[in-house]
């Protein structure tokens, strides 16, 4: 039986698939990892805008401001914030991959027309949206913790 060759071709695509799979899991989780990293910086400048408008706060509550309303700045600021990086996040990625598929021309074999489906960039820029809505309830919950009395007094 030795003499005769053979190659179990399905043996070959499990172990190919797998490595496909092992790159999926991967990249998933470089992205839930960098969407965690942007939050979390979103979620740092909104605490040193709070910071910094403190009095503004204050005066905003003294004045007859709901809660709800500075939420809703707060959130609003992170959701500017994160719509505009984003947007420009997809706009070079799209020149990216544009440059690459210039690049490779006609050359490449296996990554002829690299694209990004506008559903899938869409759905992207959307979760970056709510994750930026996510990141500014806690300096908006910190801003209407503040009273507006001690507000008034800080420096």
């Amino acid at each position: 039986m030795k003499a005769i060759g053979h190659v179990n071709l399905a043996v070959e695509y499990k172990k190919l698939n797998g490595l496909f799979i092992g790159i999926e899991v991967l990249v998933w989780i470089v992205g839930i990892g960098t969407l965690l990293a942007g939050v979390i910086g979103i979620s740092n400048i909104m605490l040193i805008v709070v910071k910094e408008r403190t009095k503004e706060i204050g005066v905003k509550r003294a004045l007859g401001a709901v809660p709800a309303q500075i939420i809703g700045q707060i959130v609003l600021e992170a959701i500017f914030l994160t719509s505009i990086s984003g947007y420009f996040g997809l706009v070079i990625g799209i020149g990216l991959l544009e440059a690459l598929d210039s690049a490779i021309g006609n050359s490449g074999e296996m990554f002829t027309n690299p694209t990004v489906d506008l559903s899938v960039a869409i759905k992207a820029l959307s979760v970056l949206i709510l994750s930026g809505a996510f990141a500014g309830l806690i300096p908006a919950s910190k801003a209407v913790a503040i009273k507006p009395v001690e507000a008034l007094r800080t420096e």
